[in-house]
């Protein structure tokens, strides 16, 4: 099966990548966790046991699933990817020209699947069996990294979003992501499964700077009959948007882009961590930042090369307009106002739809839980006390590569 397609957030769900956690979390530490985007150190094997739980439940439903490790290691076993995503990840203004040099030498003679490894989980120096002639080495101890590592891999959902007939290959906001990008720009690119493919690329492939135009992928939902809906969160700008819903409607995949403005902290990093769409007319959203008053925009085509942005009110009744419903549903996080805080913190509105109204969550998020089963919406429960503590849901941990529309 190689059709890349992803038609809305609801209709049946056929592929999806994931990135099961690995050696990058062996390397958070109470001291950089923080600067790592985690709010907490993980138990490495309870978390990818319960990674392996979600990816069976989705392989249960039908859906196939692709790992990023794996993905990234084939990629790598061609000789063009791996040239060019060593010089851009091991760059000369990185490491100091010579000192990349030699660390570059060092992991091109690597098993591709220990490359990957070492590229998504990190390098220390201590790690390092070469003796460079650069002043590198001299100047950090055993314990700083090479090599940073990615934990954030864990969320595929922000580095790339398919959206329709294509993909935006996004650019990270924080710099502790940035990298991460590249690995899909190799992967999409050369990957036996996706190269030569017939889909678009929308933003994010080229090699340059993207300075403040950032956009990452939770903060997008394709909610389907030709319309996305876009969160302006603190890690998606409107510059990022706009140059999106311009590339989006230049290629006709696209009939309007919703934008809305959410608070810039960290509870609410992403629009899907307060709102997800889990039936072709019910919506999941935590009431305490999804509010009435927020500001919306819509976005559409205006004169040639052109984006026609207009404000618009209720974002609501914007949602209802675009997809020609009379009302919308809308369930709210549950429990008093004590346990929905707790809830929407430990992702109780980040689920994934996996056919409409079947979604996959958190099972420790039992009162919003009750609220979605009563509401007519099926919830097949997976662990989190572990994944959880990166801030990211089942929604957050998994890219759509290919889902029907509605």
């Amino acid at each position: 099966m190689n059709r890349f397609y992803v038609g809305s957030e609801v209709g049946v769900l056929h592929s999806v990548l994931l990135h099961r956690p690995e050696r990058s979390l062996t390397h958070l530490t109470p001291s950089n966790c923080q600067e790592l985007l985690f709010d907490d150190v993980l138990s490495v094997g309870r978390a990818g046991e319960e990674h392996d739980v979600f990816a069976n439940t989705l392989r249960n439903e039908g859906v196939e699933v692709l790992l990023l490790h794996e993905m990234l290691s084939e990629t790598l076993a061609l000789p063009e990817a791996r040239e060019w995503l060593l010089h851009t990840q091991i760059s000369p203004y990185r490491l100091g020209p010579i000192f990349a040099d030699d660390v570059r030498s060092y992991l091109s003679e690597l098993p591709f699947d220990e490359l990957a490894s070492i590229l998504i989980g990190g390098l220390n120096y201590s790690k390092l069996p070469i003796q460079s002639t650069s002043i590198m080495q001299g100047m950090h101890s055993s314990s700083d990294f090479i090599i940073e590592p990615l934990p954030n891999h864990l969320f595929t959902r922000d580095t790339s979003c398919w959206i329709y007939g294509g993909v935006s290959i996004n650019p990270m906001a924080k710099p502790a992501r940035q990298r991460e990008t590249n690995h899909l720009r190799a992967i999409y690119r050369w990957h036996p499964r996706f190269a030569g493919q017939d889909f678009i690329k929308y933003y994010g492939d080229e090699e340059k700077s993207y300075d403040n135009a950032t956009i990452e992928g939770g903060d997008v939902l394709v909610i389907g009959k030709g319309n996305v809906l876009i969160g302006m969160s603190e890690r998606t700008t409107p510059q990022g948007v706009t140059h999106l819903a311009a590339n989006l409607l230049q290629h006709g995949q696209v009939e309007q882009v919703i934008a809305l403005e959410l608070p810039k902290h960290r509870s609410c990093m992403h629009l899907d961590t307060v709102m997800t769409h889990m039936d072709v007319d019910t919506f999941s959203v935590y009431p305490e930042v999804v509010r009435k008053d927020i500001k919306c925009w819509s976005l559409t085509a205006g004169k040639p090369g052109e984006v026609k942005i207009v404000e618009k009110g209720y974002f609501v009744h914007a949602i209802e307009e675009a997809l020609g419903l009379d009302q919308l549903k809308i369930i709210t996080t549950g429990g008093d106002s004590y346990e929905a805080e707790r809830e929407q913190w430990n992702d109780a509105n980040n689920v994934l739809a996996v056919r409409p109204g079947v979604v996959i969550g958190y099972e420790r998020n039992v009162y919003t839980n009750e609220k979605y089963e009563k509401a007519g919406i099926t919830v097949l429960p997976i662990p989190g006390n572990e994944l959880g503590r990166g801030r990211g849901g089942a929604r957050c941990m998994s890219c759509p590569l290919y889902r029907d529309g509605i």
